[in-house]
This record gives structure tokens, sequence and C-alpha cells, in this order.
């Protein structure tokens, strides 16, 4: 029977890990701020979409920044500790984001509420990790992680926008500080402080370091997030924020070169699993990012959805993921697949979600239409995303240096991926909406011009659509060849 330590005796064997997954939940629900009630929030505190989205994205960046010291800690404290002390910060984090009108706050509440959730998921996650598999296989591990991540992200912008909708936004950050209020309680309850078998102290780590990439991320998310509303680098602001990065990110790789213990070494910037999910990702996420912008813009603008009937989409991508997550264990995980056939399967999903748009995206849309492409892409982003993290974990590097790969992966796969396709996606509707309206309404009286700003719209979307579609098929045609050229070579 497996057993944990950390939770006291009169606790049912059977029911200790529960309580570290309800923890996880609770965790992972407490974001800081959530996006999808950004409308309400710039409604009510004066904040523009862009800080909002600014704020969310430094949660990514502090939940990526924490991989490379989330052993150190986990070796130095107890879990009971841990989980106090994320819970409290996760708490006061919630109360600034509330009430703070401050992008400087809001951003920095957010990054070091990321770094502390990341923390409070590693403690439950890996107090139960023998549970869930008790041979540590981690592509039955991360099939749990993202079943549980991916399935909150869904979940949480659900909840914000009904709690916002019978009442107002800030009613979701009261919810969440009542139950980790409650967690904090059943901490204390149930736990007891237990001390690692394998006590390391916190010393020799490269906080600098650590300061110095989070700068790198927080000034390439600027450039992303900012650029098109101080239309990029004709504005100082861009051009002060890049210079930044760059400088930061010629120091971090410098140091590098010499420190004995840098915050992310060069094996890990440089191991070829790492190059090759971070490559990936990019690839992946970018022709994805129609998901924040075009398909928001169309089901608002066009389908004339309101903001429940925007959210109710997330149930789509929701079920995406967890048939995702299911054919991951099953084929992946179980019955081992390789990496090319996974990736080739996501590939797929991806071009088929792109192609749908393409063919399909119309004035008419009904709400139920919709579910075929949002559950493919649900379930396309969870199949790459644990398929990759998955590699990297099997990369081969030493367990010093395998956490800071981790944070590579977090930087590409949740940062980058995750601003830089909006960005470009973005600009290119601009673009090509700014083209389109000009053909359209040559000609035109001007009680026309609102049917043509519509048709205008739904023309630029089905245009980007096809362009993405395109690079989508070409990198599935070099997967397919090369697994044709393996089969041919294995068969010769």
């Amino acid at each position: 029977m497996f057993e944990i330590p950390d939770v006291r005796d009169f606790v049912p064997t059977r029911l200790k890990p529960w309580i570290f997954i309800i923890f996880v939940i609770i965790v992972q629900f407490s974001g800081g701020l959530y996006l999808a009630a950004a409308s309400d929030m710039v409604g009510t505190t004066g904040l523009m979409q862009e800080d909002i989205l600014m704020a969310g994205y430094a949660s990514l960046i502090g939940l990526a920044i924490n991989f490379a010291v989330m052993f150190r800690i986990k070796f130095r404290f107890s879990t009971y500790s841990q989980l106090l002390v994320c819970a409290t910060v996760l708490i006061i984090s919630l109360i600034i984001c509330s009430v703070t009108d401050s992008v400087v706050i809001l951003v920095t509440t957010c990054l070091i509420a990321g770094f502390f959730r990341m923390q409070a998921t590693f403690a439950c996650n890996s107090t139960i990790q023998l549970w869930l598999t008790p041979t540590r296989d981690m592509s039955v591990f991360f099939c749990y992680v993202y079943l549980i991540v991916e399935s909150v992200i869904q979940l949480s912008g659900i909840a914000a926008i009904y709690s916002a909708f019978h009442l107002d936004w800030e009613l979701m950050h009261l919810i969440m500080i009542g139950a980790l209020a409650l967690m904090i309680l059943l901490i204390q309850i149930l736990l007891r402080p237990v001390r690692p078998h394998m006590f390391i102290p916190l010393l020799g780590i490269d906080w600098l370091g650590a300061f110095l990439w989070s700068v790198v991320m927080l000034a390439f998310t600027f450039v992303c997030v900012y650029g098109n509303y101080f239309d990029w680098f004709s504005a100082p602001e861009i051009c002060i924020a890049s210079l930044i990065g760059l400088t930061c990110l010629s120091i971090n790789l410098v140091r590098a070169g010499y420190l004995r213990h840098p915050y992310i070494s060069w094996p890990a910037m440089t191991n070829r699993n790492v190059v090759r999910a971070s490559v990936i990702y990019l690839i992946f996420f970018t022709l994805l990012g129609t998901e924040h912008v075009i398909e928001h813009s169309y089901a608002a603008s066009i389908l004339g959805f309101d903001e429940t009937n925007l959210i109710d989409l997330n149930w789509y991508v929701f079920f995406g993921i967890l048939a995702g997550c299911a054919f991951t264990y099953i084929f992946f995980a179980r019955r081992k697949w390789g990496y090319l056939p996974m990736t080739i399967i996501g590939f797929c999903c991806l071009a088929a979600y792109l192609a749908w748009f393409y063919f399909n995206i119309d004035f008419n849309l009904e709400k139920q239409q919709l579910i075929l492409p949002l559950f493919t892409r649900g379930f396309a982003s969870v199949t790459i995303s644990i398929v990759f993290l998955t590699s990297i974990v099997r990369s081969g590097l030493p367990f010093m240096v395998f956490p800071q790969a981790l944070v590579v992966n977090g930087f590409t796969g949740a940062v980058m991926g995750a601003t830089l396709g909006p960005a470009i996606i973005g600009e290119l509707l601009t673009h090509t909406m700014a083209k389109n309206l000009t053909v359209l309404s040559e000609g035109i009286s001007p009680d026309l011009l609102a049917s043509a700003q519509t048709q205008a719209l739904i023309i630029s979307c089905k245009e980007i659509y096809g362009l993405l579609l395109i690079p989508a098929l070409l990198f599935l045609v070099i997967l397919l060849t090369r697994a044709a050229t393996k089969l041919k070579f294995f068969h010769s």
C-alpha cells in the first residue's frame, strides 16, 4: 500500500493521495488574475487589455523560472511548509490583483504568484508521483499533469466569466481566497512537517541569473503584447524593451560560459532534445495563435456571441484536452508509440483545425458547429506538450542540469509560444483587414460601410487561416517524409 509520511496517521491510506490532488486543483485555480475576465477588469480598473495580458503572461514566466530551483526547495523544506507558504503567498497575490490598478504592481505580483503556484503544484505532484506511476514512467506522469493543468485553464476561465456575469469579476478572487484559506486549514489538520530525506541547503543558486532571465522574458512578452499598441519599433518603448531584453540575454549567455552553476547552463540550452522541443513548440503554438486573436474576434464580431457564449466554447477545448490526455496515455505512455508518429498526429490535428476554419468560416455558424475544430485544437496542443516534455526528461541530461532544461521548455512553450503567435497573427490580421476593407469599400455608400467591414473581417480571417495552413501542411509533409524514409530503411 502506498504510504505518504507527510499525512497524519488518522487519515485513511486510500484517501491520502487525493488530498494532494485537491490541493493541486485549488492551487491551479489560483492564478492571480483571470484573463477570461479581462474585459470586465478593463471596464472597472482603468487598465488596458494589454496590461492584463502582460500580467497574465508574467504569471507564466514566474512558473517557468521556478523549474530550476523547485527540486532544491523540495529538498530543503517539508511539503507541509512549502504548501503553507505557497497558499499564503497566493492569497496575498489574489488580494493585490483584485485591488490594484498599477501595471507594475500587477505584473510583479503575478510573476511571484506564478513562481509559488508552480512550487505548490510540484510539492503535491512529486509527493504522489509513485502512486501515479510506481515505475516513474514520466510519460504516464505528464499525462496526469497536463490533464490537471490544461483542464483547469479552461475551467477557471468558465468559472471567472460566470462569476463576473452573476456579480462582478472580483467574486472569483474571493472564492479562491476562501478555497486557499480552507486549504491552509486542511494542511494544518491533515499534514505534518516531515524533514526531506535529502536535505540540501539553498546555497549556490544563481539568483541574479534568475532575475536576468525573468527580465529577458518580460521584455520579450512586452514587445509581443504592446507591439501593435505602440506601433512596434517606431515607438521608443518597444526599442527600449528590446534593448533591455537583448542586453540581459547577452549577459546571461556570457555568465553561462564561466559560472560554475549558472541558472541555465549551455548544456541545457544546446541539448538536442531541448532544441528540438523548442523548435516544435515555437512552430506549433505560433500556428495555433489564432485562438487568441481570430477566434475571439470572429465569434464576438461576426457571430455576435456575448461573454457567456464565448466562454462556453472552452467546454469544447476541455473535452479535446481530456481526449488528448487519454489518447497519449494509451498509445504513447502504455503502448510506447514513438515521438515521430505522435508528432505527426499532433500536426494532423493542427492542420485539420486550420483547414476547418478556412473552408467553413461564415456569417451564420451555430455554436455547436465549432465543437469539432475546438475539440481538435485542445487534443493537438496537449498531445504535443506531453510528448515533447517527456522527450526532455529522456534527454540524458545530468540531474543538476535537467531542471534548467525545463526552464527553457517553459520559456519556449508557455511564454514565447503563447505570445509570439498572437503578435504575428494580430499584426497580419490588421494589415489584411485594411487591405480587404479598402478593396470592398471602394465606391459604396456610407450606410453600407458597416456591412463592408464585416465582409472584410470574414475574408481576412479566411485568408489568414489559409496562410497558416500552408506551413502546417509543409511541416506535416516533412514529418511524413521522414517517417516514410525510416520505414523504408527498416524494411530494407
